[in-house]
């Protein structure tokens, strides 16, 4: 495929996702990146590669990640569990930064022989990925070794799976679950074990949840968030079968479902039952720990810490949706692995068993209880370890039974757009629009046009 993004829309792209990523690494800026810089990959480098793989030497390959704290510990572990596994290759894990920061400089080296054979890339840049000319499908690896990805999850899958080609492996995968205050539900009259399902529902709960120092729900200002609401009433974010059957053209966000959801809001907001805890998730997190709100909106991945930080029970369930149609689940958010286009043979090799050990049931177990993203391999949860947990914590197996009962389809895939980020910004303005009191339709209608507008230019710029 070709590149379609010209340099000046690149850059305005990162600037957008510098400011709103889902789900991801929002404490990896404050690392130190001590790995080396793309620059400083001399093709000699390459040369010392191929004289190792001549006399039998390990072959080292590099795998670019985003993950800190518990995240790039566990990674740490993963890769020494590897390159103790077999004495062929050896995988050398180096932190970039933040995802964006981590796309800036494989941007420098994509598509030639410096690039790493491995760079994670957050979901929304799935799109510039598969255009951008840097990356080998995974799926010529699958298609060779015969490999079996109905052993993975298809959810999962699905996502990164574009025309039948599966374009990346998945790693840290994430969805969105509603997490909620138990204690605070036995105080209001409510069941505290049947959390509320439809957007009715949640506004009478929130209702009857709401005190002098507690909110009754709440969402981050995020369009990732949005995104969801839209998805599980079945709706398109975009025309082109959400950009997957070719590039998208007009925003489709603004019509009924993302209306409901506009709507849904409002009608809280303007009862005072609505808490706007702005667009940082430690605002929101800390919100609910404090007692300052009973309901709200968050990643699977966060649930650990909800549990950890509150003072009182926790409760997790699925996200809501609108009353008038069937539930059709989540779409997944977090991270994939990519595997570099133009590095040796030997090293795509190197970063395919790497992709294969990594998908293996014990990793996935050990990835799943480290971080609480999901396992890609189902088999994870068989695990004893995994087993123990969830019968400590059920709230864990609550966000697994949400992903597993989502049905597959355009609307759950999720939407293909190389302007995600900038179009996410534009729901946050839309939101914010919205808790002023402007109309629901109205700002949505301004966000679809941005969005319309964004990507006419990123197909107008197509190389």
């Amino acid at each position: 495929m070709k590149k379609i993004i010209t340099s000046s829309l690149f850059w305005m792209l990162i600037l957008a996702v510098a400011i709103l990523t889902a789900c991801t690494n929002s404490e990896s800026s404050k690392e130190t990146n001590t790995s080396t810089t793309p620059n400083e990959t001399s093709s000699g480098t390459e040369g010392k590669k191929e004289d190792d793989a001549a006399t039998g030497e390990k072959i080292s390959i590099e795998f670019w990640h985003s993950m800190s704290g518990t995240g790039q510990e566990s990674i740490d572990a993963l890769v020494k569990g590897f390159n103790e596994s077999q004495d062929k290759y050896e995988v050398k894990a180096e932190f970039q930064g933040s995802y964006e920061e981590s796309l800036t400089k494989l941007r420098g080296v994509g598509g030639t022989k410096d690039a790493p054979a491995i760079t994670q890339v957050f979901e929304v840049g799935t799109k510039y990925m598969i255009d951008s000319g840097y990356i080998e499908p995974v799926q010529k690896f699958i298609d060779k070794d015969n490999y079996d990805l109905s052993k993975l999850e298809g959810n999962m899958l699905n996502y990164y799976r574009v025309d039948g080609q599966l374009y990346s492996m998945p790693f840290n995968s994430s969805t969105p679950v509603m997490i909620y205050n138990k204690d605070a539900f036995k105080a209001a009259g409510l069941d505290p074990e049947k959390a509320p399902e439809t957007f009715s529902e949640v506004i009478d709960a929130a209702a009857k949840l709401k005190t002098d120092e507690m909110y009754g729900f709440s969402m981050l200002t995020y369009g990732w968030f949005f995104e969801q609401l839209v998805a599980t009433q079945g709706g398109l974010y975009v025309n082109e079968d959400n950009g997957r059957s070719g590039d998208a053209t007009e925003a489709l966000f603004n019509g009924p479902e993302g209306l409901n959801v506009f709507r849904f809001l409002d009608t809280m907001n303007k009862a005072g039952t609505f808490g706007n805890f702005g667009t940082k998730w430690d605002d929101i997190r800390s919100a609910f720990a404090t007692g300052k709100v009973a309901m709200y909106m968050d990643s699977s991945a966060g649930v650990a810490g909800a549990i950890k930080n509150a003072p009182f029970e926790v409760g997790v369930a699925y996200i809501p949706h609108a009353d008038e149609v069937q539930r059709n689940g989540v779409v997944i958010g977090g991270a994939s692995l990519w595997m570099s286009k133009g590095i040796a043979e030997e090293e795509q090799e190197a970063a395919w068993e790497f992709m294969k050990y990594m998908t293996t049931p014990e990793v996935q177990a050990k990835w799943h209880l480290d971080t609480g993203y999901f396992a890609i391999n189902p088999a994870a949860y068989e695990e004893q370890s995994v087993k123990e947990k969830w019968a400590e914590f059920p709230q864990f197996k609550v966000t697994v039974d949400q992903l597993q009962d989502t049905i597959p389809g355009l609307a759950t895939q999720g939407a293909l757009i190389s302007v995600f980020p900038e179009s996410r910004q534009q729901i946050v303005t839309a939101l914010e629009e919205l808790y002023q009191g402007k109309d629901p339709q109205e700002v949505l209608d301004k966000a679809a046009e941005g969005t319309n507008r964004a990507m006419e230019i990123a197909n107008k710029t197509k190389q």
